[in-house]
């Protein structure tokens, strides 16, 4: 029997800055069979993506397929024209994007989108999409699915979207799925159910996959065979157990000695910190600051339903601290990383910058405060101009901020390529014709333009593959320690926290579960939202999947909403060790559970150390 997608021999080129091509991937075979999912891992700009869009018969702008075939059963993709290939895609052949807020329309509901390839398909009219899309919504296990299809893009978080655009590619049941970093935005949790549902789809009905990623755990946990990329070229493949369990090139082993261990075994063989000293003012302070957005959009005006992303949060940062904030998806980590950047304004409370206060939106600070204080985003595809060169992106903040010659910003843009790990070649090339991650570290390279005093840094490492990651990793530190940078690191990545953070904020519903040192939080005893999330990191061994999802760690994860209101505490639906009558009425105080670390519970510390009960309720081996 034939396979259901078969590459072979293909090559792409791309066009340089002197108006020749370049190969970018050369003669790469990729074989995926009816039930399977085949893992193309390796490096950012190894060509994984590349390889994976040429499922769907396309070439990135500036980039072109100069031989090989994609072959759809007995159909060859590439010989189809425009309109036969347009007549594939979404309908036998389905396309995730790595980045969510790229691939989505700002300006139609996410019902519409969802529902769009079934009536372009004419497989259903609208009102049915809606319908299937609310069904798969619930399957992905999206809030308030009924009211989420009447919503907008921005109206939702990253995560969240990052589960919509997997919504509109499974919406008409295609035979083969190409998944492109489908769980990179997500949380521990969340991406659970996602793994689970696409693990679903290709067991039940009999599809098949293409999965990219860098995230060789989650890879552990889906593919059944492995293809190592480096250079545009396959430099090793096999079946998933022989790849994580006895890698031949020297290349293979370099991406899996790169893996994170988890959180805790971080903490454990780190060297230890030395003792902070007390500073009389912190660099950025934080002070009962709450923030909401309109559920309805600002259209509907004065009336229109409230929704509270964050409650009363307060802490600070020190000079040369890295603070981290974790979190599920909509926990309200990136509304915080707004406010403090005034971007988004709050209802209540106050920022002071080094003792300062610091006006609340972004236009009504001086621009030295802009300077001080930078922001990277997650998402790159909405963050840089994709109508201009690397060279003006990196240049525009060396103009406004230190009104450099042409000369000087030349090589401080070159210098800026190198401090992230790109060539200084990269300065004529638009950002389209970056893969995701280096599109993200051109973002912490303008970021670092700016010279800032505080970096807040929102899931910047998500898109990087663990090498790049890692070299990324280290920059953050030196900037750190060598000229007193103080970062917010907001994270899903809690191995990443685990070695980077200070101290660790833990988020939920927009309300602070637990703040201490980092080994404090990541030691028992735990705030059981805490222990949730541990316990929910993936290992890099096969089966963990299938152990949680029986283990019943999967349904506390996901299958209960937070609790609304400022009555109570927040997790009260899903917390194991939840006192009805006390947890859902009252809001729970502050508790010293060591030295430094604040756990906000109604249970005593002496309940909090029996894990026991609460590893067993969310599924922790």
């Amino acid at each position: 029997m034939s396979a259901t997608l078969e590459i072979q021999g293909l090559t792409v080129e791309a066009k340089t800055a002197s108006g020749g091509w370049n190969w970018i991937v050369r003669d790469v075979d990729v074989c995926v069979d009816r039930g399977e999912v085949v893992a193309l891992i390796g490096e950012s700009g190894a060509g994984k993506s590349t390889v994976a869009l040429s499922a769907l018969g396309y070439a990135r702008g500036g980039c072109r397929i100069t031989s090989g075939h994609v072959k759809f059963g007995d159909t060859d993709i590439l010989s189809l024209s425009p309109a036969e290939q347009r007549a594939m895609r979404g309908r036998r052949v389905a396309y995730v994007a790595q980045s969510a807020a790229g691939a989505l329309n700002p300006a139609i509901t996410i019902g519409d989108q969802v529902a769009e390839g079934l009536v372009v398909h004419k497989m259903a009219g609208f009102r049915e999409g809606r319908r299937r899309a609310v069904e798969l919504f619930r399957r992905l296990d999206l809030p308030q699915p009924e009211s989420l299809v009447r919503r907008y893009p921005h109206q939702i978080s990253g995560g969240q979207q990052q589960r919509i655009i997997l919504a509109m590619a499974l919406i008409c049941s295609p035979e083969v799925l190409v998944l492109d970093e489908p769980t990179t935005a997500l949380d521990v949790t969340t991406q659970i159910e996602v793994l689970k549902v696409v693990k679903s789809v290709i067991r039940n009905d009999d599809s098949a996959a293409i999965y990219v990623s860098h995230d060789l755990a989650v890879v552990a946990q889906i593919a059944d065979r492995i293809i190592v990329m480096n250079g545009g070229e396959i430099v090793e493949q096999g079946t998933t157990h022989d790849i994580l369990t006895a890698p031949r090139e020297p290349y293979t082993k370099l991406l899996m000695e790169a893996v994170r261990p988890p959180p805790r075994s971080v903490i454990c063989n780190a060297p230890q910190r030395a003792e902070r000293p007390v500073l009389a003012s912190p660099v950025l302070a934080v002070r009962d600051v709450r923030a909401s957005y309109r559920k309805g959009g600002f259209w509907q005006g004065s009336e229109a339903e409230i929704d509270d992303v964050l409650h009363d949060i307060a802490f600070s940062i020190e000079r040369s601290e890295v603070v981290a904030v974790v979190g599920e998806s909509g926990s309200g980590k990136s509304t915080l990383a707004r406010v403090i950047a005034g971007l988004h304004r709050p209802n209540a409370g106050a920022i002071d910058f080094e003792g300062e206060a610091l006006a609340p939106m972004v236009r009504q600070r001086p621009i030295e405060r802009l300077r001080q204080i930078q922001l990277v985003v997650q998402s790159p595809d909405t963050s840089l101009n994709p109508t201009q060169r690397i060279e003006k992106v990196l240049g525009r903040p060396l103009d406004l901020y230190f009104a450099l010659d042409a000369g000087k910003r030349r090589i401080r843009v070159s210098d800026l390529l190198r401090l992230v790990g790109l060539p200084a070649e990269y300065t004529p090339r638009y950002p389209q014709q970056l893969s995701g991650g280096e599109k993200q570290r051109v973002s912490l390279a303008r970021a670092l333009a700016a010279d800032p005093a505080v970096f807040l840094c929102d899931e910047v490492l998500s898109s990087l593959d663990t090498v790049v990651a890692a070299s990324v990793l280290e920059l953050l530190k030196d900037l750190q320690t060598r000229l007193g940078v103080a970062i917010l690191f907001i994270s899903h990545d809690l191995a990443t926290v685990a070695s980077i953070a200070d101290r660790v904020m833990v988020l939920y519903a927009g309300r602070i579960c637990e703040i201490g040192p980092t080994e404090e939080v990541f030691s028992p005893p735990y705030h059981p939202y805490t222990a949730l999330l541990i316990s929910s990191v993936p290992e890099l061994r096969q089966g963990w999947l299938e152990d949680v999802l029986g283990s019943g760690t999967a349904a506390e994860a996901v299958d209960r909403n937070a609790l609304p209101g400022d009555a109570g505490c927040a997790f009260f639906n899903r917390c194991p060790l939840a006192i009805d009558g006390v947890c859902d009425r009252k809001r729970p105080p502050a508790r010293k559970v060591a030295k430094d670390d604040v756990v906000y519970c109604h249970r005593e510390v002496a309940d909090l150390w029996d894990i026991s009960a609460a590893k067993e309720k969310v599924g922790h081996q």
